[in-house]
């Protein structure tokens, strides 16, 4: 039997019983069966008409019609408070979309960052937000010295607290006026998170810094997934195998720090994991080994066009309903 016959079926019921019996108690069914209805999107149009055939098909009398009013008018009751509820839901969306974007715009200003020109090295970053505000970041900052700061970070947690949290990072991270090495960018970092972020809410970071008089590299790291460097002599991928705890934790957190020497052709991958945990059609989260290689398979292009052909990818393959928030970072010596 269909779900709409049911229905009907248990109308013609309620409404006889209520008939014959007088027993108001009949009638609290039919508010659940006015819910019912709604489902299956059955207007109260539509219900009215079910009413009147029922009615002349049953040879109902006047008194009998004027009992069985009691019924339909207790089922368009319950349409009549869903509508008045789902109006109110409508109003709060309304207005909680207006402040999204509001969040949206002004996390997109706060956080917005200008790539560095530097001469020996070329920069490409990707940054989209799986909903309107974005829990994950990236920061590039010329000192102005022949060195260059950056850092990929992501937000345990969404919305507009995390938004919140990333802008207050940022002007951490921008406050400090002069090249930090990572190890105590991270220190003083985590500072700021432990002392002013909820409780509830910490941060992964991987932080760099770049020297061009010596094409040194430095790096560190709080919890972030792993960075990868392509090695153009060799032609492969070496894990960045920085560690430390996330940004939150504890205010004495000290961060051990790593460098290498950048060589022309080399990249320094980063990314957060709304890529390394990006699942299939299938449900299987995508490999290091198959990420990789679509960046191989682009490595002589500038990095941005890299990044953005990667994300594409990304988004073809991945499941849209389990889209988390992406960021890739690389960074390409060129001479």
């Amino acid at each position: 039997m269909r779900q709409i016959d049911k229905i009907v079926t248990r109308y013609t019921d309620i409404l006889k019983q209520y008939i014959e019996q007088k027993d108001e108690s009949a009638l609290e069914d039919v508010q659940t069966l006015s819910f019912e209805a709604i489902e299956l999107d059955i207007s109260p149009e539509e219900i009215v008409i079910l009413h009147k055939d029922i009615v002349i098909e049953a040879g109902y009398n006047a008194i009998e019609q004027h009992y069985a009013m009691d019924v339909l008018t207790e089922m368009i009751i319950g349409f009549g408070f869903t509508y008045r509820d789902y109006k109110a839901l409508v109003r709060v969306m309304e207005a909680h979309d207006k402040e999204m974007d509001v969040a949206a715009s002004l996390q997109t200003t706060m956080l917005k960052t200008q790539i560095p020109h530097l001469n020996n090295v070329q920069i490409g970053a990707i940054s989209v937000p799986a909903h309107r505000v974005n829990g994950d970041y990236f920061n590039l900052i010329d000192h102005k010295d022949g060195t260059m700061s950056f850092a990929v970070a992501d937000v345990i947690g969404k919305g507009i607290p995390a938004a919140l949290a990333m802008s207050m990072i940022k002007f951490g991270m921008d406050s400090y006026g002069h090249s930090q090495l990572p190890s105590d960018g991270l220190k003083r970092l985590n500072r700021v998170v432990e002392k002013n972020i909820n409780q509830n809410m910490f941060v992964t970071m991987f932080y760099g810094l770049y020297e061009e008089i010596n094409n040194k590299f430095y790096f560190a790291s709080a919890g972030h997934e792993p960075g990868y460097i392509y090695r153009k002599n060799s032609d492969t991928f070496e894990e960045l195998n920085a560690r430390g705890l996330v940004l939150g934790i504890h205010p004495a957190t000290r961060y051990d720090q790593e460098e290498l020497e950048l060589e022309i052709g080399d990249m320094i991958i980063v990314y957060t994991d709304g890529v390394s945990e990006l699942r299939h059609l299938n449900g299987d989260f995508i490999s290091t080994k198959e990420l990789l290689s679509y960046i191989y398979q682009y490595k002589d292009l500038h990095p941005q066009d890299i990044v953005q052909v990667v994300y594409e990818q990304l988004i073809t393959i991945g499941d849209p309903k389990k889209r988390d928030d992406l960021t890739i970072l690389i960074i390409k010596r060129i001479k």
